[in-house]
């Protein structure tokens, strides 16, 4: 196609009313959850809650499309699932689904005919099926245990309809139940970052504790220490500073930057409590790392000690976070 048939006028103005087409048609749904979908969604949620094994999700073209993000997303988020291609599952990859399982099915029209060997499957095997389609009267609503029936807004172009403002809303869909799955479970951030190690969102769900350095990695001295002995101190520490306690509490911090705004030959005459920075910004050791990243750019320092009670306990630094992957 040649660029030379595109108006950029027209194509904004088609593009803007796509977007705007299937908000509105996601507000129907939203509206719909608080009336007929209401019970059937509710009985969807408990399907999935009490499923032994694990969430079956399947759905033909477009449709298996959607069904793959939304197996991701229940097991991203503590419920384990994963997707069945309907045409695979006739040809032996039913053995995948057992009786302890819930099957999630998506077809728009409901009538897919890829579906019916599995469906007839969980059937025989008196699987729990949920069924997310448009047509209340079509075999997969009949077929379900929890029929998802959700309102038939269209498709984004009339003249060649392609799954657009459906496909939205069964994501959507799926999404609210992932969502409202979680919820119900008490799944925290913790148990997000616990299956999400890897890259930038796992590093930054770790907590302080996980990168924290301890022992002669967090240099500690008393106020009275002389400030020849604090830069050795710091010296050997390698981390640009030291944290000055007392009474086994964190008082203060010298670092590398006090010393040299500080440099004078008197400087030498003196201890640790004339140089420190007192009541330093510290953090806890199980707070999010991502708190810890927050407090270094807000107060723009490099380092903060991780105190209980006032005592250290170890002390995290930039340089470990941007190992870490924390952006």
């Amino acid at each position: 196609m040649s660029s030379d048939l595109i108006k950029p006028d027209a194509a904004i103005a088609v593009g803007q009313e796509t977007i705007r087409a299937e908000a509105r048609s996601l507000e129907q749904l939203a509206s719909a959850l608080a009336g007929p979908l209401r019970e059937p969604f509710l009985h969807a949620t408990q399907l999935l809650a009490a499923a032994k094994g694990r969430v079956i999700v399947t759905g033909m073209g477009k449709s298996g499309h959607i069904a793959r993000k939304i197996a991701a997303t229940l097991a991203s988020t503590g419920t384990p699932a994963y997707f069945v291609h309907p045409a695979e599952a006739s040809h032996g990859d039913l053995g995948m689904i057992t009786e302890h399982d819930c099957v999630l099915g998506i077809s728009r029209s409901g009538e897919t005919a890829e579906l019916s060997d599995l469906l007839y499957h969980c059937h025989r095997l008196n699987i729990p099926v949920i069924g997310m389609t448009f047509k209340p009267d079509s075999t997969l609503a009949k077929a379900s245990t929890a029929p998802l029936v959700m309102p038939d807004c269209g498709e984004a172009s009339e003249a060649a309809p392609a799954p657009t403002i459906s496909t939205t809303m069964c994501l959507a869909l799926g999404d609210a139940l992932a969502v409202a799955l979680l919820d119900a479970r008490g799944f925290t951030a913790k148990d997000f970052g616990a299956i999400h190690p890897g890259g930038k969102l796992g590093a930054a769900l770790k907590k302080v504790r996980d990168l924290m350095r301890v022992g002669t990695s967090d240099p500690l001295i008393a106020p009275e220490t002389p400030v020849t002995e604090a830069i050795q101190a710091i010296s050997v520490g390698g981390i640009g500073a030291a944290g000055v306690i007392e009474g086994g509490k964190l008082i203060g911090i010298i670092t590398d930057g006090d010393l040299r705004r500080k440099l004078t030959p008197e400087m030498f005459a003196k201890t640790a409590r004339d140089l420190m920075s007192a009541s330093p910004k510290t953090i806890a050791p199980d707070a999010p790392i991502a708190d810890a990243l927050a407090i270094m750019n807000e107060k723009r320092i490099t380092l903060l000690f991780a105190v209980e009670d006032g005592r250290p306990v170890g002390v995290v630094h930039m340089h470990d976070l941007l190992a870490a992957g924390v952006r």
